[in-house]
């Protein structure tokens, strides 16, 4: 890369916070604990810091990259030991609504599953309302192609001469599974995030869910807490979507990219890529920005 630039630009948005306190309760699919979320606004340039009341001196979790740590099937992260788990629906809906700075407290370590979706978290950001604050939003402008995976899965960041996020997914479960292929395109907005995205829920094979439970997971995890595909498709739901399953794809690329810390101006092209693969692109380009700002200095 040549020209990738972390950058204030005069010409993009400025921060926002939420103007009020919100949450949202319910239970984790993995551990099957109750816990209440509660937003709240935060300072400029603080960004969004997960803080467990549950445990003693309250301590913080900020939601970066360097804080991830490789699981299954989901996004976490720790920081000194405390963990926060199962994340990346909570930030998908903090970045697709544009809350860059926001308190995320907690009271036990995994995030509510609800009904598989972002949506209910987005009820509250607009429940709590969102507000404008006096700094401009950082900006990460991709301008050369980088990629990560093989040719089994991979994601790639494209330059794209915007101010915005375009994305691209395909998903591919092959022409013999009830899921199939799918392809999912838009550009990040509020707008169309709480709309087109947001409401698409986590989905999984039957084969998959019996698996799981056999291993003692997400014993309380039920057909209408997400989607269970069987042969013949959804048993005991209904897609809210045709393409449900690629929709969710996307949701959980937009939370896993918000670990970058700040906005991307660039393409996003994914195919049957997941958090491991996000992350690492995410932690690609922003050790290539260093690179290229620390060049900038000595130059």
């Amino acid at each position: 890369m040549k020209k990738q630039l972390l950058r204030y630009d005069g010409e993009y948005r400025y921060q926002r916070t939420l103007a009020s306190s919100a949450s949202v309760e319910g239970i984790g699919y993995w551990s099957g604990k109750s816990n209440r979320v509660e937003f709240r606004p935060a300072p400029i340039d603080s960004g969004v810091t997960f803080i467990r009341e549950d445990l003693p001196n309250k301590p913080r979790v900020a939601a970066l990259v360097g804080n991830r740590i490789e699981v299954p099937r989901r996004t976490n992260l720790t920081v000194g030991g405390v963990t926060v788990e199962m994340v990346e629906h909570v930030l998908a809906a903090l970045s697709g609504m544009q809350v860059d700075n926001c308190e995320v407290a907690v009271t036990a370590p995994e995030m509510p599953g609800l009904d598989g979706s972002s949506a209910a978290y987005v009820e509250a950001i607009r429940s709590a309302g969102v507000v404008q604050q006096d700094a401009t939003r950082r900006l990460l402008v991709i301008s050369d192609v980088v990629r990560v995976g093989d040719d089994e899965a991979w994601v790639e960041a494209r330059p794209n001469h915007k101010l915005q996020l375009d994305f691209k997914y395909r998903l591919d479960y092959g022409f013999n599974s009830p899921i199939g292929r799918e392809t999912m395109t838009g550009s990040l907005t509020p707008k169309f995030f709480e709309k087109e995205l947001a409401p698409a829920r986590t989905f999984i094979l039957e084969s998959e869910a019996n698996w799981l439970r056999s291993q003692g997971l997400c014993q309380q995890v039920g057909f209408q807490d997400l989607i269970v595909f069987g042969d013949e498709g959804p048993i005991e739901n209904e897609l809210r979507f045709e393409d449900e399953c690629v929709r969710h794809k996307t949701l959980d690329l937009i939370g896993d990219f918000a670990l970058a810390g700040c906005d991307i101006a660039g393409s996003i092209i994914a195919y049957r890529s997941g958090h491991r693969l996000n992350a690492e692109l995410v932690k690609q380009l922003l050790l290539e920005n260093e690179v290229q700002l620390s060049l900038r200095r000595s130059a």
